[in-house]
């Protein structure tokens, strides 16, 4: 029951769009536990949807679009954006953005599709 520094946390990875573990919730789907992950962004992802998983994005620091195939919303410092299952996606940011992650463990990063950017085993800060 430690307190969590995102700064701290985001202070140790430079690397992006490779989601690191910071804490965990219990029992909240069907007994399957959520993670609360730190990503950084810069650039584009991928096209991609999850067919069982929403998720949550609330940027920490920065700012970043993101595209769906019929809108673009900005999402800035201190907001959120929760994206529903099955509504492909794709992160853009012009500069760096660090971002706060709720999903269920099971959330590939990649979603529905697997190449390079897909992040399987987590690493846990």
């Amino acid at each position: 029951m430690d307190k969590i520094n995102l700064a701290e946390k985001f202070s140790l990875f430079n690397d992006h769009f490779s989601p690191k573990v910071v804490g965990e919730l219990n029992g909240q789907q069907a007994c399957q536990p959520w993670l609360v992950k730190l990503v950084k962004f810069k650039g584009e992802f991928v096209w991609h949807h999850h067919d069982q998983e929403d998720e949550l994005f609330y940027v920490v620091k920065g700012s970043f679009d993101m595209h769906m195939r019929d809108k673009i919303v900005t999402i800035n410092e201190g907001e959120f954006i929760i994206m529903p299952r099955g509504v492909e996606h794709k992160p853009v940011a012009n500069e760096e953005v660090e971002i706060m992650l709720f999903e269920p463990a099971t959330t590939l990063n990649t979603g529905n599709i697997i190449n390079e950017k897909t992040v399987k085993k987590l690493k846990h800060l």
